[in-house]
């Protein structure tokens, strides 16, 4: 073991593949059913998903300004520490590894194991293997936590091994979802449906829509934008100056025009009454069962286990870095921050993660979690975006390699701001949760400042005890 720098070995093409992977995961085929419950419409349903799309794309644009002027490894972790400071950066980072990143991949990993309950009886929710008062383990947790542990090994092996992985189940699902869309051409448009659905007295806009779509629109957000996660892996990525930015607006670009055209697919195939009804909120099932019966509800399964495991793998990819950063700086475990000598990768820090997640996938209320911290994660993004204009003023012109219109940041730093309002207003359990978690790094924050200080003073002290003529 040692603690060379991670190897720069991933392309454009892989970078891409990261971005749409890590994008879509089984959201697309299930929140639409809470979407339309939320608006009540196939239109606004629509709206929504547009919104997003639209509020997710200028993020991403945006963010290739600061990939492009700090290419550096740990992404989004970099740039809050080196525009803003260390503390706000660790909070992220705490944040990143409590939930956000852990929380969203032992979902995810147990989302790919009851999708293949579908097609594996014994694995369906609820069958034990044991249970003992309020200890318990199901089979979907003991898969769950063999497929945290696969996709574990398989990054722990190297980066090539992570991102062929990763462009394999990538190309599936992006097929996957394609085939979807053709199928509703194809075969799915249904002109009845087309117009209950879309009934001039359920397409017309009222100002009071507005907080509904904006507390609507957090679902569609958070099963598109985890393209953040590109700038984890920065420090392998050739030429990530020119790369990340690329990758964002292909990749964000391309998946948000999948996701549309999905659930246009959804309103003239389906009745809104059955998207909103939708069994498990697959919608998905529901709408290629309309076509092909059940044999239709079985390739979606499918397509979904494969989706799931491609967005679990780039996340599992990519989080290990802001972790292995963080150790760098001497803000977190500093066995985080050793490289495997042969593969080039930060082993500790993947396996760390990966028994993290393990825990969550057992304790087994990391999907409340998820909804504590939409709220906080939120924030992160738009003070982010607010340091492009920080970094800007701070920083001489020479240093600032590009400059993107303030027309993305600023766009997506209000719509933002306002959906972060509108739910602590209409969903204050959002809220609050979320920002305790968040504050309760602040006491670990300075509790490793502390050490990494102490440790610094004893290394001048020794140092002089050693040279005492220096």
């Amino acid at each position: 073991m040692c603690n060379d720098d991670l190897k720069r070995t991933l392309t454009l093409p892989d970078s891409i593949s990261i971005v749409a992977g890590s994008m879509i995961g089984s959201g697309i085929f299930l929140v639409s059913a809470d979407i339309s419950r939320q608006v009540g419409s196939a239109f606004l349903l629509l709206l929504v998903w547009i919104l997003a799309g639209f509020v997710s794309y200028c993020g991403a644009v945006a963010y290739g300004e600061l990939a492009t002027n700090i290419p550096d490894e740990g992404g989004q972790y970099m740039y809050l520490k080196k525009i803003f400071n260390d503390k706000l950066a660790f909070l992220f980072g705490w944040t990143t590894f409590l939930v956000i990143q852990s929380g969203t991949i032992a979902a995810i990993c147990v989302a790919f194991i009851k999708f293949a309950s579908l097609l594996i009886p014994f694995l369906a929710d609820g069958n034990m293997i044991f249970q003992y008062g309020a200890l318990h383990l199901s089979y979907q947790q003991l898969f769950g936590i063999i497929t945290i542990f696969v996709l574990t090994f398989i990054n722990s092996r190297g980066v090539e091994a992570g991102i062929i992985t990763q462009n394999i189940f990538t190309v599936t699902k992006v097929l996957g979802i394609i085939g979807i869309i053709f199928c509703g051409i194809f075969f799915g448009m249904n002109w009845d449906i087309i117009t209950a659905n879309f009934a001039p007295s359920t397409i017309s806009f009222h100002m009071s829509d507005i907080a509904k779509i904006s507390t609507a629109t957090v679902g569609a957000l958070f099963a598109s934008i985890s393209w953040n996660n590109i700038t984890f892996v920065a420090g392998e990525i050739k030429e990530p100056e020119k790369n990340v930015k690329k990758a964002l607006k292909i990749g964000v670009g391309a998946v948000i025009l999948l996701y549309v055209l999905v659930n246009i697919i959804y309103v003239v195939s389906t009745p809104i009454s059955a998207i909103q009804n939708a069994p498990g909120d697959i919608v998905a099932a529901v709408s290629i069962g309309e076509m092909f019966g059940t044999i239709g509800k079985k390739i979606i399964a499918v397509i979904i286990m494969i989706s799931a495991f491609g967005a679990a793998n780039g996340m599992v990819l990519a989080g290990a870095r802001v972790y292995y950063k963080m150790a760098k700086d001497k803000l977190f475990f500093r066995f985080l921050a050793i490289i495997n000598r042969k593969t080039k990768v930060p082993v500790n820090s993947l396996w760390f993660q990966c028994a993290w997640i393990a825990l969550l996938i057992l304790w087994g209320n990391y999907t409340q979690l998820l909804d504590f911290v939409i709220f906080a994660s939120l924030i992160f993004y738009v003070i982010t975006m607010i340091g492009i204009f920080i970094y800007r003023k701070k920083f001489p012109k020479e240093e600032q390699k590009l400059r993107i219109k303030s027309f993305y940041a600023i766009t997506f730093i209000v719509i933002a701001t306002y959906i972060i309002g509108c739910l602590a207003v209409f969903k204050p359990t959002y809220t609050l949760p979320g920002l305790l978690i968040t504050i309760a790094g602040l006491p670990v924050y300075f509790m490793w400042n502390k050490a990494k200080n102490k440790a610094r003073i004893n290394r001048i002290k020794n140092s002089n005890m050693t040279n005492p003529n220096k």
